[in-house]
């Protein structure tokens, strides 16, 4: 008998804990009456063809998936309606390094590409409202030495990077880890 005296007491500390599960945005880094989101192409100092639209893009894409914001890559005051918040992006170093090597062919068959981007998120009036300065984001993808069926790897590799990073810096942006 007596251990089911402890029962509802139990089940009542557990309503209170919570299972740790909230809704979308409710911890987040955007100030309240957050309408438009600038995400202006990114800066790139590196050297790499494209990576900085494909980032940018993929970026764009998932806040307006995740959020209501109007997300818009025009950044200037003069926009209409004028940005509440702007996102910058700069890539700050981009790598291809060859993983494996086919003794047969004389060539590399797989790389990884490694993408490491800083990012800030400011207000109007110019507050940091969320900043990481060190992604970094790694994919890996194999190359072919069949020229006929030749499919160039690397565009699709920098496409699942840019997405798995978007995921993640929406996530920290709306979750405030």
């Amino acid at each position: 008998m007596r251990k089911f005296t402890y029962l509802p007491m139990a089940f009542a500390l557990l309503g209170l804990a919570g299972c740790g599960y909230h809704t979308l945005g409710a911890a987040t880094h955007l100030p309240p009456g957050l309408q438009t989101l600038a995400v202006p192409i990114f800066a790139t100092h590196t050297e790499a063809y494209h990576t900085e639209t494909v980032m940018t893009e993929a970026v764009i894409r998932e806040f307006a998936t995740r959020t209501r914001l109007r997300v818009t890559p025009d950044a200037s005051p003069n926009a209409n309606p004028a940005p509440d918040a702007i996102l910058h992006g700069t890539i700050l170093k981009e790598t291809v390094e060859p993983l494996t090597y086919n003794s047969t062919t004389q060539e590399s068959s797989s790389f990884l590409i490694t993408v490491v981007v800083s990012v800030t998120l400011t207000g109007r009036d110019g507050k940091v409202l969320f900043e990481n300065k060190n992604y970094v984001y790694r994919q890996q993808y194999q190359s072919t030495t069949d020229l006929a069926s030749s499919i160039e790897e690397n565009p699709a590799a920098m496409e699942r990077l840019s997405r798995e990073f978007a995921r993640q810096l929406v996530a920290d942006v709306l979750e405030g880890f």
